[in-house]
């Protein structure tokens, strides 16, 4: 099994990030904010990488805090589940389709973070979470977990859809990517026999 674990203690948020990238999509997740709540549960179930996740953040100041910061948490577990690559797939893509809404997310599981953000929202909020900090809860798991990733909203309207259906292409193309490819023999997917850098 490929785990990682992440405790994460600052004097903002105090976070444990628990991710087995062999699992079935189970999930315990408590941020204190319900939509991301209900996201990385999107993330979890659509991807099989069970997660666990306990946040406990400042919320009284605001949600940035606790949304980056378990953003990152996630991608550093991630990252520690991964270790040095060895014979993934590294790359995933998917379409998702919501209702009248379709998203495209790319990604390679690179060692180089980035981040392509083509997507919006006509709303300030989804439940209580801020759509301002939606965009950058990727940027930070991308950059924590060193994924080149691409994001693009192709069509849609409702904010709820857009924001689902971006998360559970992120959790399928993050599914065929960390998946082991056997035609590898456990070879690290690059040229240069490293991923980074």
């Amino acid at each position: 099994m490929r785990k990682g674990r992440i405790e994460r203690k600052t004097a903002e948020t105090a976070i444990a990030v628990e991710v087995n990238l062999d699992g079935s999509g189970t999930y315990s997740v408590s941020t204190g904010i319900g939509f991301l709540d209900h996201m990385v549960e999107q993330f979890s179930r659509h991807s099989l990488i069970d997660v666990t996740m306990t946040v406990e953040g400042d919320l009284h100041v605001d949600q940035h805090h606790t949304t980056e910061d378990s953003a990152i948490a996630l991608g550093q577990a991630l990252s520690d589940a991964l270790a040095d690559k060895a014979g993934i797939a590294r790359y995933g893509q998917a379409y998702s389709p919501m209702d009248e809404t379709l998203a495209r997310v790319a990604l390679d599981i690179s060692g180089r973070p980035y981040l392509v953000w083509r997507a919006g929202f006509s709303q300030t909020r989804l439940g209580e979470w801020d759509t301002e900090l939606i965009e950058h809860w990727f940027h930070s798991v991308a950059q924590a977990a060193g994924i080149t990733l691409h994001v693009e909203l192709l069509y849609g309207t409702n904010n709820h859809h857009i924001c689902e259906a971006i998360y559970k292409g992120f959790a399928r193309a993050m599914r065929q990517a960390v998946e082991i490819d056997p035609r590898k023999g456990g070879a690290i997917p690059s040229t240069k026999g490293q991923l980074g850098g």
